[in-house]
């Protein structure tokens, strides 16, 4: 019996890093459309939020089902309580990257980002979509050091953040209240998909010490 519930317990720590696979391929996408302004790949990340959606549910499902006829106590349950809470950050993080391909649908044929802003929204893209793919990795190995990381690399995204805010706060903004509108919000997306990978390093930290990581 304890080795079909191990096997079960793996199985759900695999489709959390199959999980961050998904959302770091979305994110990546998603950026590509934004900057690029390709509405068939937007597209494509619109509808892949669905079945993230969906493999998530699938997952939640699993989880519960394995409480109830296991009843774990303990570390084993608090291993599947934190798989809950991971995958529902790790579904946030799906929905934002379809919320950034969603701005560059809205404003296809148009680029949404204006030129003399690509290089921060794509040093963004591939900082958020380099912290996913961390995430999926920190899952698998229960590395609490890569886990700590991931608050520094969150700090790139701030700053990022600010800069950005800062050039739309600038008294040389010209590009019009729309633009303004969308940089706010896609700064936004990006650094809350950020926070919540974080979420999910302090969990794993959790999983592993039994302590809560220091800010």
């Amino acid at each position: 019996m304890r080795s079909v519930f191990q096997d079960e317990l793996d199985g759900v720590s695999q489709s959390l890093v199959d999980l961050s696979k998904m959302v770091a391929e979305s994110m990546k996408k998603a950026t590509e459309a934004l900057l690029g302004a390709e509405l068939r790949v937007a597209e494509e990340v619109i509808s892949t939020d669905e079945k993230i959606d969906d493999f998530q549910h699938e997952l939640d499902s699993r989880i519960i089902d394995i409480i109830a006829r296991q009843q774990p106590v303990a570390s084993d349950l608090r291993a599947l309580i934190t798989a809950l809470r991971m995958s529902a950050d790790l579904e946030r993080m799906g929905d934002l990257s379809h919320h950034i391909a969603k701005i560059a649908r809205l404003r296809h044929p148009e680029v949404a980002v204006p030129q003399d802003l690509h290089d921060i929204v794509r040093h963004m893209g591939d900082a958020t979509t380099k912290i996913a793919e961390k995430v999926g990795t920190v899952i698998e190995t229960r590395n609490t050091n890569m886990a700590l990381e991931l608050e520094q690399d969150d700090d790139v995204i701030d700053t990022l953040h600010r800069e950005l805010i800062g050039k739309l706060t600038s008294g040389s903004w010209d590009k019009g209240v729309a633009a303004a509108v969308d940089m706010t919000l896609l700064g936004r997306y990006y650094e809350r998909f950020a926070d919540h990978a974080v979420s999910v390093s302090r969990r794993v930290y959790f999983l592993v010490t039994g302590e809560f990581a220091k800010h």
